[in-house]
């Protein structure tokens, strides 16, 4: 989830009066088909901060909360007894559907031998291994978030380089460190406006450039201060941005030659397959951190290292004094979540669960292409593993900007609360898709055709 600048609405080929028509018919049509949701919103309401457990939960566009029930493989069902075909998936933290068996199973026989202990078992050397032979890393540690793994990271490489400034791309997503939150608002950084209790100018620590421009990453790392290059290997969170043919061939050359270090965040990309998009395409990191998914949907994330930056990060620490370094929480690598990730890493992180889940998300892309086609609409779909997304743009965009300049939140609400209201649900803030192991032939065509209804509606406008 990310907010950048305002921006003029892009020319979508939809009428705005057609959006803002539908809109209110399915805000209209969700209120009356969900009195449940509405009770247990209101109630919720009266010591819940906006009414939800977090504030972003409104950014769905519904009128009031969607309230969940159960949730189950590809599908979930609501309080008032609808049953969805989920393509959200908990925007990646379900990518393996919910409450996969194995996952359950694992979960279920360590809850009854101890949930946290803040002492090792043998769950995490199987889990380190797991994780080494998967993503080609020789070290790793563990957090409870991809967040807490990008911070903790960013610390290592800070203390293990002493160098102090950052690099991001714009429009990067990293969960909520504060050191990204830097946005190229007319070629100029600034400090993202909307972060609330910032205290600290985020601009002397961070740069940030566009992806795919390979000049300015050259400039931004010449003066020899930049300890990582942080980034997704495809930038997911503002709507995908795929790399250009040799982009990362060609900075990781940049990158060592300025003697920074590179760390891919696979916290969405790990949909490419059971080592993540860097590993698939020969990208070859210094570190990498993998969150939401790792753990079948239990909060976890893990973060390795090459041989070389795991001997400097611990000389760093043993060469500091005694104290609290700034990395860990006291529940990070609880019994529960090793054994949610050797689950996850030993049953479903493997090809032959990826190839039907890739193969279903190239169906579903070839089918919103020829959908958007048939309905003359200058929109592109972009395919990642088991992850796809349309965005309101002819071509793929090449950069952040681009990619932000293509958005539409009212045309998002629009066409997202008409899914909802046919039984479809796809992630909010932007137009992602996830397909998952137990997703079906049947619930692709449940989405086309829902979406072909929206589309239908919004041209009769």
């Amino acid at each position: 989830m990310s907010a950048h600048a305002p921006h003029q609405r892009p020319d979508t080929g939809v009428s705005p009066l057609s959006v803002q028509a539908l809109l209110a018919r399915e805000r209209d049509r969700y209120a009356q088909t969900h009195p449940r949701s509405r009770e247990l919103a209101g109630r919720a309401a009266e010591h819940l901060m906006f009414g939800v457990p977090l504030h972003w939960m409104n950014d769905w566009g519904t009128p009031f909360p969607l309230q969940v029930a159960h949730a189950q493989g590809a599908q979930l069902t609501d309080v008032d007894g609808h049953t969805l075909v989920d393509f959200c998936l908990g925007d990646t933290g379900a990518m393996f559907g919910h409450s996969p068996a194995p996952v359950a199973a694992a979960l279920q026989r360590q809850a009854a031998a101890g949930l946290t202990t803040m002492l090792a078992n043998e769950d995490g050397a199987v889990v380190a291994q797991l994780l080494a032979e998967r993503f080609g890393l020789p070290q790793w540690q563990f957090a409870m978030t991809a967040t807490d793994a990008n911070r903790f990271v960013l610390r290592w490489l800070r203390a293990a380089t002493g160098r102090p400034v950052l690099l991001v791309f714009n429009g990067c997503y990293h969960g909520t460190v504060d050191d990204v939150f830097v946005d190229l608002i007319a070629g100029q950084p600034v400090q993202r406006p909307s972060l609330l209790g910032q205290v600290h100018d985020l601009l002397p620590t961070t740069r940030v450039v566009e992806f795919n421009d390979l000049a300015a990453l050259e400039a931004a790392l010449a003066p020899g201060d930049v300890a990582c290059v942080l980034a997704e290997p495809v930038m997911t969170n503002i709507g995908m941005v795929l790399p250009q043919p040799g982009f990362w061939e060609a900075a990781q050359a940049i990158i060592r030659r300025h003697g920074t270090l590179l760390v891919m965040d696979e916290t969405h990309t790990l949909s490419s397959g059971p080592g993540g998009y860097a590993q698939a395409h020969g990208i070859a990191a210094d570190a990498v951190v993998v969150g939401k998914a790792l753990g079948g949907g239990m909060p976890c994330a893990a973060y390795g290292f090459t041989a070389d930056l795991a001997a400097r990060a611990q000389a760093a620490k043993r060469a500091a004094p005694p104290g609290h370094s700034g990395i860990g929480t006291t529940l990070t690598a609880n019994l529960l979540a090793m054994a949610a990730m050797r689950a996850t890493l030993e049953q479903l992180l493997r090809p032959e669960v990826f190839a039907p889940m890739h193969a279903r998300a190239a169906a579903l892309a070839d089918g919103l292409r020829a959908l958007f086609q048939r309905h003359g609409l200058p929109w592109c779909v972009t395919q990642v593993g088991a992850r796809t997304e349309f965005q309101f743009c002819a071509q793929p965009p090449h950069n952040g900007s681009a990619a932000g300049a293509a958005m539409d939140p009212t045309l998002e609400h629009a066409l997202h609360l008409y899914l909802l209201n046919r039984g479809v649900l796809i992630t909010p803030f932007h137009n992602m898709m996830l397909v998952c192991p137990d997703t079906t032939n049947a619930d692709l065509t449940r989405l086309l055709q829902a979406m072909d209804g929206a589309l239908k509606e919004l041209g009769r406008g």
